[in-house]
This record gives structure tokens, sequence and C-alpha cells, in this order.
């Protein structure tokens, strides 16, 4: 999680995790991260810290998923910034946020990234298209509103299950298109 607005993406991943015990999650937030957390659904670090099987600190680049040896499905990047769009494109992993998704990404592992900013400078756009060469996928919090989602919990919840279903974790976060009937 880092400091880009949306910490209800991360909040809620986590969330959904802890009623599937074959998953284990590593989270990795950053001090901007915290501060969003803090401001946009008034929850703290010890609290956000105990939906997660495993934390690490933002600068603990011995970490275990600093390495390529530790074996994972991949990296979830919910929110982003910018920031760390910008390191994960060009290679810069200055922290354990950015080397985990570049160890993913030299393992040929899954990395999602969900970037929220808006609108977009160019910058921005060719940070996406570099991570997206690499084999990562971008994925902005963009709702469907062809399932009419009654709530705020149900939009966000349609992306995690989205996001989830990439990774092969089944949910029922979100109803699958069935075309027009």
């Amino acid at each position: 999680m880092t400091g880009a607005t949306g910490a209800i993406y991360g909040v809620r991943m986590l969330q959904v995790f802890q009623e599937l015990t074959a998953w284990e999650t590593h989270l990795v937030i950053s001090s901007a991260g915290l501060v969003n957390l803090k401001y946009e659904l008034d929850m703290d670090k010890a609290t956000l810290y105990q939906l997660a099987d495993v934390t690490h600190g933002i600068n603990d680049i011995a970490s275990c998923i600093a390495s390529g040896s530790f074996n994972t499905e991949g990296v979830v990047v919910a929110p982003c910034s910018m920031k760390t769009l910008a390191a994960v494109a060009h290679g810069f992993g200055d922290n354990l946020i950015s080397r985990s998704v570049d160890v993913a990404l030299k393992e040929r592992r899954k990395v999602v990234i969900m970037p929220r900013e808006t609108p977009l400078n160019l910058a921005h756009i060719r940070n996406m298209a570099a991570a997206t060469e690499m084999g990562a996928i971008i994925y902005p919090p963009m709702p469907a509103f062809y399932n009419r989602s009654d709530s705020l919990a149900a939009m966000v919840d349609e992306g995690v299950g989205r996001i989830l279903a990439m990774y092969g974790v089944e949910t029922d976060l979100f109803q699958e298109w069935r075309g027009l009937s």
C-alpha cells in the first residue's frame, strides 16, 4: 500500500484474505500510505497490521519478499502512487515496495498495480506503459456501472474481486458479466 488515495482497496483485500486460510499475505505500507489510511479510513497502523499474516517495514530490503528465492504468487500494489509507479517503471528498487515488485517482475510472477491519480500526465502514462511492457497489469479502480452497484462498498468489492480472480482466488465479490439477456 502506498500514499495514493484508495487505502480502502488494500484494506478490503486483506479483509478478504483473512477468510481464505490457504493464502498467506505479506503487507508493506509506505509512510504516506499510513497518512492516507488514517485520513481516509480513520485506521491506525496496528489495526491494519492485524489484517495481514506477515508485515514488513518499508526499508527492510533484507526481507524475504525482497528475494526471488522466496516463492510468491505475485504482488498487488493497491493503491499505487505515481511515485511508486515511476520507481517500478524505471527499476528503482529504493524501498521494499518497489523492490518486491521488481523481484516479482524479474521472476515472471503476476504483478497488479492499482494506480490512483487523475488526471494523468504524460509521465504517468509512459510509466504505466513501461510497467505493462515489463509484465505488470495496470488496474485503475474504475467501477463497471453496468453492474449497477448500489454502494461504494460494492464498487470496491468488485475491483478487489476482479483483481483476486487474476490470481485464481475465488470470491463472491463480483458478478461475472454474462451478456445482455
